[in-house]
């Protein structure tokens, strides 16, 4: 049930549904929320805010009076109440739910286990990370270091696998496994490039808080499905001086992590932003977290379009002229593969499979999952064929869209591989 109340009603254990007054009056990046920490409730207190719409159905409802206290001037409610259920007891956590996973998930075979597990618990500790910085609370780099070191670990067991999976995104938890992606991403291309492990581990973190400016801005803003406009785009470029500022004034973060926070959307053309910058004069940092932010998002679904497929992405973006550092690309390239892990390729043999592991010693011979002839039409028993085993003489001919063939089990054909 919905009420609206005034600021100096609230108490932990609220649900809060909506702000009334303009968006910029607060400084809260979801407008829906769980009223849990002492430091939210006074913070919210001190805002001119004309009202509060709660949500007594999901939370605490306003503390009864006594009989002999003297009535508080009635506020217009946003939906009244028939009845007025019993709150929960104060010492009953309320949890929020996590955001739906993608249902593909459930269908990760040995090989992507770990890393769909790992993609879970990330989303939870992005959502308390992000949720930190829209609450205005400190963001701790040692803190954000411990989801970092798991990420790297990832990595490093299975260079391919969290990468993979971190690009089934539902639409209610882009925003925290984009971030993930990004942050495995950046820790796979810092490796490739021999940096040191504190050094990776900077270019992770870099990668896992690209976009907490983000967290300031409104969240129909940031989820909006449709064109934005001139207005809504400019505001929403802010997020990178935001998110800057913010790590800033925090203290104990890397300048690498800063400079990447700043000018990752700045292009080697100088068509990017905040600085228009061009070449050298973007950080090399920031010239890594441009490649691995646009691959993670044209390979995931969105509202408004579909995924690339990962090797037209690589192909795509490896073609760009002016947009992209190419030397750094060579190496996105061979951190992530030619024919990157769910590739869909056609072989000489004329069979169709998707790209299941990275093969030894050869981007041109990864692991396919074959379950298609083009001779016959059909699908055929599908089975893993390794291009880089001796003696194997067949080879990846071209990569296929999908588009083409429109294949509703694609993504379970690699996640069970």
């Amino acid at each position: 049930m919905l009420k609206t109340i005034r600021s100096d009603q609230l108490r932990l254990g609220m649900f809060i549904h909506q702000f009334s007054g303009a968006w910029l009056s607060h400084p809260f990046w979801r407008r829906q929320f769980l009223l849990r920490d002492a430091r939210d409730l006074e913070k919210l207190r001190s805002l001119d805010l004309s009202g509060i719409v709660i949500d007594t159905d999901r939370g605490l409802d306003v503390a009864a009076q006594a009989p002999d206290a003297e009535p508080e001037a009635a506020v217009p409610m946003a939906e009244a109440p028939a009845a007025v259920p019993a709150p929960p007891p104060m010492d009953e956590p309320i949890v929020l739910p996590l955001p739906d996973a993608h249902p593909a998930l459930a269908l990760a075979g040995p090989t992507f286990q770990e890393a769909a597990a790992l993609s879970r618990q990330a989303v939870r500790q992005a959502m308390d990370l992000y949720g930190a910085a829209r609450l205005g609370h400190a963001l701790d780099a040692g803190q954000c270091l411990g989801l970092v070191e798991e990420v790297v670990q990832s990595v490093t067991r299975r260079p391919h696998a969290l990468i993979s999976i971190a690009r089934l995104k539902s639409v209610s938890d882009y925003t925290y496994l984009h971030a993930v992606a990004v942050c495995a991403l950046m820790a796979g291309l810092a490796r490739q490039m021999g940096w040191a492990e504190p050094d990776i581990r900077q270019a992770a973190l870099a990668g896992l808080l690209l976009d907490v400016g983000k967290a300031t801005l409104p969240d129909d803003l940031v989820q909006r499905a449709g064109t934005l406009s001139d207005e809504e785009r400019t505001i929403m470029r802010t997020h990178v001086q935001r998110g800057h500022d913010l790590l800033r004034a925090e203290g104990g973060y890397d300048e690498r992590v800063l400079q990447a926070c700043l000018h990752h959307h700045e292009r080697l053309n100088g068509s990017g932003y905040p600085g228009a910058l061009q070449g050298d004069a973007i950080p090399e940092v920031a010239r890594m977290a441009a490649i691995c932010d646009v691959y993670d998002a044209v390979t995931s679904d969105r509202p408004y379009r579909d995924a690339w497929d990962p090797g037209e992405a690589m192909r795509r973006m490896a073609r760009s002229k002016g947009l992209y550092d190419p030397t750094l690309m060579q190496h996105f390239v061979k951190a992530v593969g030619i024919y990157p892990v769910g590739a869909l390729v056609r072989l000489r043999s004329e069979l169709l499979g998707v790209v299941v592991a990275q093969g030894r010693g050869s981007l041109l011979a990864p692991k396919v999952r074959v379950f298609f002839s083009l001779a016959l039409h059909r699908r055929i028993e599908p089975y893993v064929l390794d291009l880089a085993k001796p003696g194997c003489a067949d080879r990846i001919a071209d990569l296929e869209s999908p588009e083409g063939w429109r294949f509703a089990d694609l993504e379970a054909q690699w996640l069970t591989g």
